[in-house]
């Protein structure tokens, strides 16, 4: 199970404080119709294969709700088959009814998005080809689906717009040139990750000569990527756009690429999963 980065702790407290106040307003009357007493134990199955993500947002849910304990059956990481129980909760039967649908919420959805990173890593295995995710993401889940990323087995491009430079096409514009708006980074924030963005070998050219963090290669046809492993020697360099996971394996040999996709993020599939009180 893959630690869970600083940036997502504070960030999984107020996602879930959110989406119960969402859901439960002025109060769940549907669960008045039970006794304020009883307790009960239910358990969250899945009824697909997965990859299991999600735990501390489910914890969180039930902790912010009340007296419910969550016991664990995975960890997050982990790769379920179809009818697995995931975990068994006991406590206030309320509590439980109440929270059901917001911890399925976070559970499906990441468990989604780590899912899909899995197959694409899968996908990749063997090769000199590491997935990034992207910045589209769901809005107010970005920490969350970028730690699903990690429990698929890719890897995370920066968190947002603070933690590294990624220097586009109008970017440059604006600028005034790649170049300029290198030393203006630098100058800046010596300490950050600068990443340029390329769409011609004219433009690769200039970015290579001042050794940027990474370089991104933007619809560069094969012909293309070959020659930019042999110009931009001293820069990792990043393939998006035209360049599918299915069809990485042809990316010239020699050296390690990364390629992002936003599909990591933006084109899942929930997880179907059900919570069923015991008899």
């Amino acid at each position: 199970m893959p630690a869970l980065p600083d940036y997502i702790r504070d960030d999984i407290q107020r996602n879930v404080a959110f989406a119960l106040e969402e859901d439960i307003r002025c109060g769940d009357i549907t669960a008045q119709l039970i006794d304020a007493n009883r307790s009960s134990t239910a358990t969250i199955i899945t009824r697909e294969n997965a990859v299991m993500c999600g735990q501390a947002w489910a914890d969180e849910v039930f902790h912010q709700l009340g007296d419910v304990q969550v016991q664990w059956h995975v960890t997050d990481g982990d790769r379920l088959d179809a009818n697995s129980t995931i975990c068994t909760l006991i406590g206030n039967t309320r509590q439980i009814l109440t929270g059901e649908r917001t911890a399925l919420n976070f559970l499906q959805t990441l468990m989604g998005t780590a899912t899909t990173a899995r197959h694409y890593a899968d996908t990749v295995a063997g090769t000199s080809v590491t997935i990034l995710d992207t910045r589209k993401t769901l809005p107010g889940l970005r920490a969350a689906q970028k730690y699903a990323v990690l429990c698929g087995g890719c890897e995370n491009h920066r968190i947002g717009l603070y933690d590294a430079f990624l220097i586009k096409e109008n970017h440059v514009a604006a600028c005034g040139g790649i170049t300029a708006a290198i030393e203006r980074a630098r100058a800046l924030a010596p300490n950050k990750k600068i990443i340029v963005e390329v769409e011609t070998l004219e433009e690769l050219k200039e970015a290579a000569a001042l050794s940027p963090d990474q370089i991104m290669l933007d619809n560069f046809s094969a012909d293309m990527l070959a020659l930019a492993a042999q110009m931009a020697t001293s820069s990792a360099l990043e393939v998006s756009g035209n360049l599918t996971v299915e069809n990485a394996k042809v990316l010239p040999a020699g050296r390690h690429w990364f390629l992002s996709s936003g599909a990591l993020t933006k084109h899942i599939q929930a997880v179907d999963l059900s919570l069923r009180l015991q008899p």
